[in-house]
């Protein structure tokens, strides 16, 4: 099958490694333009792209997709099929029209919940216990389309943004195979997405911010859903750290939100508004990650010091 992709991130490598594994005929990618990045403003290429390019595959990197260039380089590209995985751009009706098999979507969650671009940090930081991927027909809508398949796993205690996306960015593309293969035999079988909607907008620096008077588990789902970015952001006597890792040493205890307790071990124990949080590893701006013990005592930290929330 003949087959247009757009992605972008890491996340939609292996769904495109998958599709040119199986032998499906890939015309080319569509991706978001190269952008620079860090303090010495390199110019960063799509991991979509880096890869394409070393398969000989022809890349497109349209500033629009709703121009009538755009349009026009699509259509000679003659696609069957267009795959969509974490383009992080909204596909016009126009495009989604054009193929006769249509367009499918590989999504990071049990849909319908967890609509839109950041299903993966969302489902953890709201303390879900099991999340998914789905595979859908696109339409007009937010994630709104027909299911084609999904599959479900369990999100383990240990796991934080990066590895979930990485377990589900495997599982996406060993379904899309699957999907595609289906749609070719004409074998699928699309029903219409039922129960409680939820959405997952697209996430900001600020939504990292540690509000201490929230619980240890929910301080604790926070970190792991914003790491690695924008990472659970705190302030402590005017200096701003970013914690990697903690874990839940009380869910009960009632403390001064945000006090220091005391260090245990290589952690550093915070009161919370419910329960208290061990700091296994966190990172001053500007310096090297360190235990949560290093940092207290590089900083002569006392039980009774606080952290702030800004």
């Amino acid at each position: 099958m003949r087959i247009v992709f757009f992605g972008t991130p890491g996340f939609a490598l292996p769904s495109l490694k998958n599709l040119v594994a199986s032998g499906e005929d890939v015309a080319a990618i569509v991706t978001q333009p190269d952008r620079v990045k860090g303090r010495g403003h390199k110019l960063s290429i799509p991991p979509v792209k880096e890869f394409a390019l070393s398969q000989g595959i022809p890349v497109l990197q349209p500033a629009d997709i709703r121009s009538n260039e755009f349009f026009t380089a699509i259509d000679g590209l003659n696609p069957d099929m267009i795959v969509v995985v974490a383009y992080g751009r909204i596909i016009p009706p126009d495009i989604l029209a054009r193929p006769p098999k249509g367009c499918i979507n590989v999504h990071a969650s049990l849909l319908p919940k967890y609509r839109g671009a950041a299903p993966i940090q969302w489902s953890i930081v709201r303390g879900e216990t099991k999340t998914g991927v789905t595979l859908m027909r696109m339409d007009e809508g937010l994630d709104t389309g027909d299911i084609l398949l999904r599959e479900e796993t369990e999100i383990l205690h240990q796991d934080n943004a990066a590895t979930l996306g990485a377990r589900l960015s495997e599982m996406g593309a060993d379904l899309l195979i699957t999907t595609i293969r289906n749609i070719a035999a004409g074998t699928v079988s699309a029903v219409a997405q039922q129960g409680d909607t939820s959405y997952a907008p697209i996430i900001k620096k600020e939504d990292g911010k540690i509000d201490w008077a929230a619980s240890a588990e929910d301080i604790f789902n926070l970190i792991r859903g914003m790491y690695p970015w924008p990472g659970g952001q705190s302030v402590f006597q005017g200096e701003r750290i970013i914690v990697i890792r903690s874990q839940v040493a009380d869910a009960d205890a009632r403390k001064t939100a945000g006090s220091i307790l005391k260090i245990f071990g290589e952690e550093l124990h915070i009161a919370t508004g419910r329960g208290i949080l061990s700091l296994q590893e966190l990172k001053p701006e500007g310096k090297k990650a360190m235990t949560g013990a290093a940092f207290a005592r590089g900083r002569h930290i006392r039980e009774g010091m606080h952290f702030e929330y800004q």
